[in-house]
């Protein structure tokens, strides 16, 4: 949960985007997952929309986010290239099985049986 504290004497936008970063780091924001946007997120933290716009922008800069036009800003994938396009594979799979409204325990016992065929398959 990210809280901006007034009081502090550390800027608004600096507090978003190391809280955002710390939250990537964690495992709390997955790669892949869409994040709010910059009107929201400004309205739920009490911030003007110019502080999480200076957020999301250096953050984009970093590697740490990618916005995709109109789809929204997204959590993008870290590591090497190979991680990258697996997270990108995760991300489309949990996508698709939302749209499928499929539980994400049965989900799961799909993929890991789809992996063990094709490990078991030369």
């Amino acid at each position: 949960m990210i809280v901006i504290d007034p009081a502090s004497a550390v800027a608004p936008f600096e507090q978003l985007r190391r809280q955002l970063i710390d939250d990537v780091n964690d495992g709390e924001l997955a790669p892949g997952t869409r994040l709010p946007t910059v009107r929201r997120l400004a309205e739920d933290l009490g911030v003007a929309p110019g502080t999480v716009a200076r957020a999301y922008r250096e953050l984009e800069a970093a590697g740490i986010i990618e916005t995709r036009g109109r789809n929204g800003t997204f959590v993008a994938p870290q590591g090497d290239a190979a991680l990258r396009e697996a997270q990108r594979a995760a991300s489309t799979f949990a996508a698709q099985i939302r749209a499928l409204r499929l539980d994400p325990d049965e989900a799961l016992a799909l993929a890991r049986a789809a992996l063990r065929d094709a490990w078991a398959t030369p």
